[in-house]
Parts: C-alpha cells; structure tokens; sequence
C-alpha cells in the first residue's frame, strides 16, 4: 500500500496480457435510475473482484466500464438483471482495452 496525501492508496499492478482481464463499456436501458442500479452495481462489482465506474446519463440509461475476469463481467450483467426492482429491457456492449486502475465507483 502507498500513502497518498493521508489516505491509503491501493497499488497498481500491471494488466496481464493473456486475455484473463477485459474491459467492456456497458449502456443499459430500461427502468435503471431511480431504483439503486448505480449502488447494486458497486456493491456486486466489489464482491466480484472487478474495476472501473458507473453513472447515470441525462437520457435516463446508466452507463458503466467493468474491467476484470470475463466470467466475472457476465456474472455481473446476470445478477443486476436478476434484482427484482430494475428492469433491464436492452444492454449495449462493447469491448475496451483494459486499463490501470483500482477499484469500482460511482462517477457523475
């Protein structure tokens, strides 16, 4: 751990280059603001050792980047669909490279 301006900052290790980390872009539609999705979505990414950010957009879909073991990024999809307060009604996803970071968030 590094100390960064009081607070304990996480290490950043490099991104293996065997295809075990991917990155996708994620827009979802549907009824997804105003229900926790932002929240849940931290909460289970967390839990499923995965990175990256998520946040609302002005057209009322939620826009996330989940970067971890590809299983990892289905299970991810899989569980939010299966909250009984979102409904998710269309996913776009595209593949990004990954990128050096630590943690998942909520951005604005």
């Amino acid at each position: 751990m590094f100390l960064f301006r009081g607070r304990k900052k996480e290490s950043i290790l490099p991104i293996p280059q065997d295809g075990s980390v991917q990155r996708r872009h994620y827009e979802f539609y549907g009824r997804v603001q105003g229900v926790g999705f932002r929240y849940q979505s931290v909460a289970i990414a967390k839990t499923l050792g995965l990175t990256g950010w998520v946040r609302n957009c002005d057209d009322g879909s939620v826009e996330m980047e989940a970067q971890g073991h590809p299983s990892s990024l289905d299970a991810l999809v899989k569980e939010l669909k299966a909250l009984p307060y979102i409904r998710i009604e269309r996913v776009t996803v595209r593949e990004l490279p990954p990128e050096r970071e630590t943690g998942f968030r909520t951005t604005y």
